[in-house]
């Protein structure tokens, strides 16, 4: 089937016609797609246009669903699509191209047919594809015309795992490589399982039963984390920052995988703690607040308009012991000889720990990033060495599994800095694996996002 180009709507009529609608949700989702391809970030413009919008609680979360379910199956979509269509979906106009992907996800989702389509049909030529609308009904149509249910190929093969569970071929293939194809399947399937919120409620003053018994009354579904006890996973609230509890600042949403890293490191109250690349803060806040009013926690970042993010969280937590530095990680204004109890870097990475999370990440990054992450990993780390105390202790985290991010940071550590001693006893266990000297927790392992883990302590005077 053919594609008619896209054309602009006539501005005259638009005129006559008086002021549009307001955007349904489908317009809304459409909107970020077409963005998220022009390189913006879902998870940050989709929050924002709903909370400007005037759609209702269901419609806000069917919204959500398909924005984040369609760049999630992204791939297992254009597969359908290429069965109707007589071109790669890559060589359609935008809104078309986003229009089909999104209506043939509602269609795989179980919407009903005359819905979708309709409704997709609408929306793609409000868009300014008005010329398409019979072009999109048709594929669409035809979709429903495939054999049913929609099937994917079935093989362990790296080409039938990346159709069948949207991923690009070479995260399957690295991921296979690294953990076999049982433990690959099992990553790439949690990477679609759409996440939950979840809290971390200010300690040491808020009670996490009460503040569940709170969510629960305003008809929110809770359970207790499985890998941090206190953390209270949340569903059926929609937008967390409208929730009072995050608001005045007694709960701050952040993954238990995030979570565990800051136990890890092991803030005691009155210590120094440092951490670097550190906004949006998360970290650092959960550190000030097991510092304490007596302890110090700094949280630096070389973007400014990040850093104040860690400024604003601090504000909202009511932590004057959390103080945001605007500086590079490789250029820090300390003094000579300026030390910190404990030190953490959660570097900059591939995020493919996050995928679940972050949905258009996995058709954004590429196997090149990694060894260009490794080089900024290891200067990092070279300079936030120096600034543990002797005894203190320095963690290296960061959200994702490639082997050069955690594995190969730990052999270049062992044999770069032969003063920081990793002991096991100070890796997280269990639902965590060892690797390296280091311990990883992958996706869907404990239902939280994938992280990796190095601690180390500084057994020495000597510096580094």
């Amino acid at each position: 089937m053919s594609a008619p180009r896209g054309a602009r709507p006539d501005d005259a009529s638009a005129a006559a016609a008086g002021p549009p609608p307001p955007a349904t949700a489908r317009d809304i989702a459409l909107d970020v797609l077409l963005r998220v391809e022009g390189g913006a970030f879902s998870n940050v413009l989709l929050p924002s246009l709903l909370r400007a919008s005037e759609l209702d609680d269901r419609d806000r979360a069917f919204t959500t669903d398909l924005v984040y379910g369609t760049l999630r199956s992204q791939r297992a979509l254009d597969d359908v699509l290429e069965r109707v269509l007589d071109r790669r979906v890559e060589r359609l106009d935008p809104p078309v191209r986003a229009g089909l992907r999104m209506g043939t996800y509602q269609l795989v989702e179980g919407v009903a047919p005359h819905a979708a389509v309709s409704a997709t049909v609408d929306a793609v030529a409000r868009a300014g594809s008005a010329r398409a609308r019979g072009f999109v009904n048709g594929v669409l149509r035809g979709v429903t015309r495939l054999p049913q249910p929609l099937t994917w190929p079935e093989g362990d093969d790296v080409g039938s795992l990346g159709v069948s569970t949207s991923h690009p071929d070479w995260i399957v293939a690295a991921l296979v490589d690294e953990f076999g194809p049982a433990t690959a399947r099992d990553v790439l399937d949690a990477d679609n399982r759409p996440p939950g919120v979840t809290l971390r409620p200010r300690r040491p003053d808020v009670d996490p039963d009460a503040l569940a018994a709170e969510l629960e009354a305003a008809g929110g579904r809770v359970e207790r984390g499985e890998l941090v006890p206190d953390a209270l996973i949340v569903r059926g609230l929609g937008d967390p920052g409208r929730w009072p509890a995050v608001r005045e600042g007694r709960a701050t949403p952040q993954d238990q995988g995030s979570q565990a890293v800051v136990l890890a490191l092991d803030p005691r109250p009155g210590e120094r703690v440092l951490e670097l690349a550190a906004a949006p803060g998360g970290k650092s806040g959960a550190v000030a607040e097991l510092v304490g009013p007596t302890g110090l926690a700094v949280g630096t970042d070389i973007d400014a308009g990040r850093t104040a993010m860690i400024a604003r969280a601090a504000r909202r937590l009511h932590l004057p012991q959390l103080s945001a530095v605007a500086a590079d990680g490789t250029l820090l204004p300390f003094r000579p000889g300026t030390t910190f109890d404990r030190v953490l870097l959660d570097a900059p990475c591939t995020g493919l720990g996050v995928l679940r999370r972050r949905a258009e990440a996995r058709w954004r990054v590429l196997p090149e990033h990694v060894d260009d992450l490794v080089g900024l990993q290891r200067e990092l780390l070279r300079h936030a060495a120096p600034l543990v105390a002797p005894g203190g202790r320095i963690l290296y985290s960061v959200c994702t599994w490639s082997h050069g991010e955690t594995v190969g940071i730990d052999e270049w550590a062992a044999a770069e800095f032969p003063q920081l001693v990793a002991d096991p006893a100070d890796q997280p266990s269990a639902p965590w694996r060892r690797h390296g000297r280091g311990a990883l927790l992958l996706p869907g392992e404990a239902e939280t996002d994938g992280m990796y883990v190095l601690v180390l302590t500084r057994a020495d005077d000597a510096g580094g």
